[in-house]
């Protein structure tokens, strides 16, 4: 851990540094790992926040942390844990940063009770645009940063301390995979396990038309025996397999981690020789993340697609929220006109339905669905010249639309300024862009997110 004056002067010194960068350029944050899959057209300055990356506290008494901005949640659970408390939601992946599931969203298996990563935060300190540090909160005067910074992805300022809530743990989870046969009764039967208070984790996995399951989870003090998925065993395959599994909690956490969901199949980690010779401290997602990253630069299993006479691939990486009710709608579109899968759903409420958070705006009254999907999708034969790009994801972004969801921003957006603004509250956000980043330091969220500049 880090003590707060050390705490305190490493911000000054990123104050300073961020003042010393070019005035007319915008900044960006640097960052070791990442975990968001738009590309750049640019590479304006970067701002080295790589010294904010440390738990400063934990209250066991008060169950709250006080934790820097670049903290990665696996670092966090790592400190909470022996307090037998952890986040009120850990997203999935382990090198996601604290600050970053706030503003840019985060989401697991407890949203259906605790909302998302935002939800939990008691105070945030920011650098913002304008180069201050401001500590918000959601009664003080900066309650409107607070409420605003969620799903900003940095174009407001950047994260470097926040206080959050925790919630108590037991030693173990208890999963109960549950098998439908279609999306209607899974999507019903996911609303209800949701409104039954009887589960601390509720999430699914589709993997046909016809074969889908509900994976319904509790804290226990006791198992029979643990399962271990961060070797030979993958645990996405298990859930077909398995009516009930025990997982020691810090390995529920992480479940989907080892093989970044079914992702690792692509790199053939999941093929039993390969996996016995790759080490397992390369059995997570950021050396995943790494290959992805490589293939993005340089190109070099579509120049061999290519060579073969392979159909173009487009990128399909997106996670969706629809309404539960209309959820089926969008699952019988998506097998039939995209077919990816497995595909991954994870039900989200509102934790406070009092609170407005304005570029996240979600119904406080519904349950809705997170759709997770990750892959790569063969082009059709005689697709127009010029109409490749975006091809399978501007389709799914309309019928995401017509169906009365929204996505997370993290991965490519087609949307033009004026579809895009639509959704969100850009009255509110150009008063807080005004506000804390007068001189356009930082780059506006439609140009982060969607022009990829």
């Amino acid at each position: 851990m880090t003590s707060r004056p050390e705490h305190e002067r490493r911000v000054r010194r990123l104050v300073e540094e961020y003042r010393d960068l070019p005035a007319d350029r915008p900044v960006r944050l640097a960052k070791r790992t990442s975990n968001l899959f738009r590309s750049r057209t640019d590479a304006p300055p970067s701002l080295d926040a790589g010294g904010l990356d440390r738990v400063l506290s934990v209250d066991a008494e008060a169950r709250t942390a006080d934790v820097q901005g670049m903290t990665t949640y696996e670092d966090l659970v790592d400190a909470t844990l022996p307090y037998a408390l952890m986040p009120l939601v850990v997203p999935q992946l382990k090198t996601i940063t604290l600050g970053g599931a706030v503003t840019g969203l985060g989401i697991e298996s407890s949203s259906f009770r605790n909302g998302c990563p935002h939800e939990s935060v008691l105070e945030l300190e920011v650098l913002t645009g304008a180069g201050e540090i401001v500590t918000a909160t959601a009664g003080n005067e900066h309650s409107g940063l607070f409420r605003g910074f969620p799903n900003s992805y940095g174009s407001l300022g950047y994260a470097t301390r926040l206080t959050i809530e925790l919630e108590p743990v037991k030693p173990y989870v208890h999963l109960r995979h549950v098998r439908f046969g279609d999306f209607d009764t899974f999507c019903t039967a996911l609303a209800q396990e949701c409104a039954s208070g009887e589960h601390d984790f509720v999430d699914g996995t589709v993997f046909a038309p016809d074969q889908m399951f509900l994976t319904l989870a509790a804290f226990t003090d006791d198992a029979p025996y643990t399962s271990d998925y961060t070797g030979m065993d993958i645990y996405y395959k298990s859930i077909r397999h398995r009516r009930s599994d025990y997982l020691s909690v810090r390995d529920y956490l992480w479940r989907w981690d080892t093989d970044w969901f079914w992702c690792s199949r692509a790199f053939g980690v999941q093929r039993p020789a390969v996996r016995r010779l790759w080490p397992k401290r390369w059995l997570r997602s950021d050396a995943y993340w790494k290959i992805v990253a490589f293939e993005k630069r340089h190109h070099p299993m579509a120049r061999i697609d290519a060579l073969r006479g392979r159909p173009a691939r487009e990128d399909v990486v997106q996670d969706v929220e629809i309404p539960v009710d209309r959820t089926p709608a969008f699952l019988r579109y998506f097998t039939t006109e995209v077919g990816i899968s497995p595909v991954w759903v994870c039900p989200l409420r509102q934790r406070d339905p009092e609170v407005d958070w304005a570029l996240y705006p979600l119904d406080p009254a519904v349950l809705y669905v997170n759709v997770g999907f990750w892959s790569t999708v063969a082009l059709p034969d005689g697709i127009a010249e010029g109409a490749t790009e975006g091809h399978f994801n501007r389709r799914i972004e309309a019928e995401v639309a017509r169906l009365g969801g929204h996505k997370s921003l993290y991965s490519t957006a087609y949307y033009d300024e004026e579809e895009f603004w639509a959704s969100y509250d850009s009255t509110g956000y150009v008063r807080l862009k005004k506000e804390y980043d007068p001189h356009d330091r930082l780059l506006d969220l439609y140009a982060k997110t969607v022009q990829r500049r």
